[in-house]
């Protein structure tokens, strides 16, 4: 498929489009197709190693295909939020309610933070810029000044809330990595303005901004819609924020640097994150889970992702492994002896 197999996303955006036009079981279609559909079809292709040759990236890399891509998902999110809330307003029965907040979940989670994530690490304004806005959609605005300056940093350590540490529960998870990401979101801009010898309680605080954006965004569903609008919508970014966090989970689960003679944590290398070649989760993913890669140079566009051999792999795609994250007891047997192996792998290297 090439190039192409990234407009896969766009059957992703179909989906979640019948599901806010929809009735009954269909307004879960994004969940089974997300959680059932692509989790199934993975355990049955074998994980696509192949990276591009020198030529191939040279020629992707001056491809504005892949930007165009990247770029037309901001209006999907934009149309199909503000096409859920319109659809809120009919008369949906409870379990139409929640098949729709549920899809506006896989919508903010996949197009508006993992997108948006994409574009904040973009070295350009604008597109860091069409980032936010895909952020704003699912009120996780702070992840950008956490992510790129907190994350990439502190990753595979004690400093970091969003690295799982060996045999922590998922949805003890969930609140530390949220919780410690704002936090530190905001301790980054005031270190980031002090240095720079500016006030923090200024618009130049993109916290600042952020929190005013996100409050404005909420007033403006709540007048011109009605509160259970506004619940509706918060509730489903919280879904999309408890993917992105599942995400989070699994990606660094239980691996850390070591400490060098100075006391100084070794350099990021390909075993501090979980990767996975299943070719279907990666494309929906806009290869999100050739992990390795990406935190050796945050921003290398998502086409030239390569997969690098001796990074730690899971036995099936990151949907997959999601739902396997769910299932603690199940998660530990699983991923304790898969990291078992890699760590005596390592060791003998």
């Amino acid at each position: 498929m090439g190039k192409f197999k990234y407009l896969s996303a766009y059957i992703l955006a179909s989906t979640i489009y019948i599901s806010f036009t929809s009735f009954g079981i269909w307004t879960y279609l994004p969940v089974i197709f997300s959680f059932g559909f692509i989790p199934l079809f993975e355990l049955f292709f074998k994980p696509n190693e192949t990276n591009f040759s020198d030529e191939e990236k040279k020629n992707a890399k001056s491809d504005n295909y892949y930007k165009f891509v990247l770029y037309s998902i901001i209006p999907i999110q934009l149309g199909l939020v503000i096409l859920f809330l319109i659809s809120f307003q009919e008369n949906l029965l409870l379990t139409e309610q929640i098949g729709r907040i549920a899809s506006l979940g896989i919508l903010c989670g996949i197009f508006g933070i993992n997108v948006g994530h994409e574009l904040g690490h973009s070295n350009k304004r604008f597109e860091q810029f069409l980032g936010e806005i895909l952020l704003l959609t699912s009120l996780e605005n702070h992840f950008l000044p956490y992510h790129n300056s907190g994350h990439h940093y502190n990753v595979a350590t004690p400093k970091d809330p969003a690295t799982a540490r060996k045999g922590e529960i998922l949805y003890l998870f969930w609140f530390r990595s949220q919780i410690g990401s704002y936090i530190q979101a905001w301790q980054l801009e005031n270190e980031r303005l002090t240095k720079k010898g500016s006030s923090a309680l200024s618009f130049y605080n993109k916290m600042i901004v952020y929190t005013l954006a996100q409050i404005i965004l909420l007033l403006s569903i709540y007048f011109i819609f009605n509160f259970q609008t506004l619940i509706a919508f918060i509730i489903g970014a919280i879904v999309g924020i408890l993917l992105l966090e599942t995400v989070n989970y699994i990606e660094h689960y239980a691996l850390l640097r070591n400490k060098n003679e100075s006391g100084n944590y070794e350099r990021v290398k390909p075993h501090h994150s979980w990767n996975s070649n299943h070719i279907i989760g990666r494309t929906i993913l806009f290869e999100l889970s050739r992990h390795s890669d990406h935190h050796y140079k945050a921003s290398k566009p998502y086409q030239l992702l390569d997969y690098i051999p001796k990074s730690p792999q899971m036995i099936t795609g990151y949907p997959g492994m999601m739902l396997l994250a769910l299932i603690p007891p199940l998660w530990f047997k699983v991923m304790h002896k898969r990291l078992k192996q890699f760590q005596q792998t390592i060791n003998k290297i």
